[in-house]
């Protein structure tokens, strides 16, 4: 049973929770430019005057981000020796409140315009400073072993 396998948990620790390994920086990566592309559409989509072509795509895309954090956010959670203390964490809140709006809009479709939910999804910019301090503390280190 996966939810158990020690051995997946450890290696997805590996990937999403420690920047010096190979594919811990990839993982790192991929998520900045996903954080960074779903605040750019955040703006965009607020901007007055957007053509309405681009209304689909864009849904389509916060749709697939929200998936992305989302699965991001329960692996987090999954693969944490210390669950709780993730999900009770600055980082952990912000994750989650980083994917509430789109569901929030989902069960209660005239929600989806407030301002106030959807800005909820410009906190994701707070992970790119903690993923980049990360990255620069995890090359600090390589560096101090060479």
């Amino acid at each position: 049973h996966f939810l158990h396998n020690e051995k997946l948990k450890h290696k997805l620790y590996v990937i999403i929770f420690e920047s010096d390994t190979p594919s811990g920086k990839l993982f790192d990566v991929i998520l900045i430019g996903c954080i960074l592309a779903s605040v750019l559409l955040v703006i965009i989509e607020s901007l007055k005057g957007l053509p309405s072509y681009l209304t689909t795509p864009f849904v389509v895309m916060e749709y697939l981000f929200t998936g992305f954090f989302t699965f991001e956010y329960l692996t987090r959670i999954y693969c944490s020796p210390r669950p709780k203390k993730y999900i009770f964490s600055f980082f952990g809140i912000v994750d989650l409140l980083a994917t509430l709006p789109l569901y929030i809009g989902l069960l209660f479709p005239g929600a989806r315009y407030l301002l106030i939910i959807r800005a909820f999804r410009l906190i994701r910019v707070f992970r790119v400073f903690q993923l980049l301090k990360r990255r620069r503390t995890a090359a600090h280190r390589t560096a101090g072993k060479q």
